[in-house]
């Protein structure tokens, strides 16, 4: 008996800091309330997709070369808040997006939350922003959102940057997005996972290379976590890794004629670099780089070769990579 009623009380407890959990999260995030807290506020600017609000950056002067710069799964564009305003420096009109779901762009319930609905969204933003081709820069699962915006809509494509890119459906291997996959379960874990500091600073470690964890700041952090504490955010981080598809990316790389440039850590755990090695294989027009002690974003690790090689492979007409700088392992 004592046991049943320890079973019971501790099951109670359980479900009252879930309930608790559930009824004290707030709907959403509202950008008023925070917009003092992002970086580069001031280049925020927000607009509307097939009845979505998008938040998007933007820097340099319209009339350069325009990139238009994709985060990964559960990021922001916060990823590219050192680089951005750098790649402005260096001659490019550069717009930094949040997909739909993520950041401060809106999250609806009926969006189905596939990466060929996000790359129509990155055309569509295009079209609203008069931007006929771009280079398309795209970081992990941004990384399987540009390629499929270059397979779908090739004609929006100047060129293809992939950063640590997804191209398979690998990372649904992860612990988590299998407990994310498990109806009630994953409803139930998402907003206590999510919200912990502490868990995130073990998963920044498995990201970033060692060399690179005095990046794992309060700030980082906090800047991580702000659009993910709410309701919708759980929703729709839920919703895109039950609809995780990218194979296509992998089965269908050879069929992507755009100069394309290719760029990992040597350290990254997240997404291997095997898969930067099927990706290189597969497009013909492909240059392959590796940096030296770095993890799985090249872009905030190391910013300052990560612009270099990105402003180099864009002005050059032949999308060649000469960059002999030491923090470069490999170049093919």
């Amino acid at each position: 008996m004592k046991k049943k009623h320890l079973a019971l009380g501790v099951g109670g407890a359980i479900g009252a800091v879930v309930a608790w959990k559930f009824l004290t999260r707030a709907g959403g995030v509202n950008w008023d309330d925070v917009a003092d807290k992002i970086h580069h506020s001031e280049h925020s600017k927000f607009t509307e997709i097939d009845g979505a609000t998008i938040h998007f950056q933007e820097f340099g002067m319209r009339g350069n070369p325009t990139l238009v710069l994709v985060h990964g799964y559960t990021a922001s564009t916060y990823v590219w808040h050192t680089t951005a305003p750098v790649l402005a420096e260096n001659g490019f009109h550069v717009i930094a997006v949040d997909l739909i779901g993520f950041g401060y762009s809106d999250k609806p319930s009926w969006f189905d939350y596939k990466i060929t609905s996000q790359a129509r969204m990155i055309s569509r933003l295009m079209d609203r922003l008069g931007i006929g081709t771009a280079t398309i820069v795209g970081s992990s699962y941004g990384g399987a959102v540009s390629a499929t915006l270059a397979l779908d809509y090739p004609e929006r494509v100047e060129k293809l940057i992939l950063v640590d890119a997804v191209c398979n459906d690998e990372a649904l291997n992860h612990p988590l997005l299998k407990l994310a996959a498990l109806p009630v379960i994953g409803e139930l874990a998402t907003p206590f996972i999510v919200d912990s500091k502490a868990f995130l600073k073990v998963r920044m470690r498995g990201t970033l290379a060692p060399a690179n964890h005095h990046l794992i700041t309060k700030d980082r952090i906090e800047s991580v976590l702000r659009p993910l504490k709410a309701a919708d955010a759980h929703y729709s981080l839920l919703e895109t890794s039950r609809n995780w598809d990218a194979c296509r990316i992998q089965d269908d790389a050879s069929l992507i004629n755009h100069p394309t440039l290719i760029i990992w850590g040597e350290n990254d755990t997240v997404i291997p670099i095997h898969n930067g090695e099927t990706l290189y294989n597969s497009i013909v027009h492909s240059r392959f780089v590796v940096l030296k002690n770095c993890g799985h974003v090249p872009q905030e690790e190391k910013p300052e070769i990560f612009a270099e090689l990105v402003t180099e492979f864009c002005r050059d007409k032949k999308s060649r990579i000469e960059n002999e700088s030491e923090e470069i392992l490999d170049i093919k």
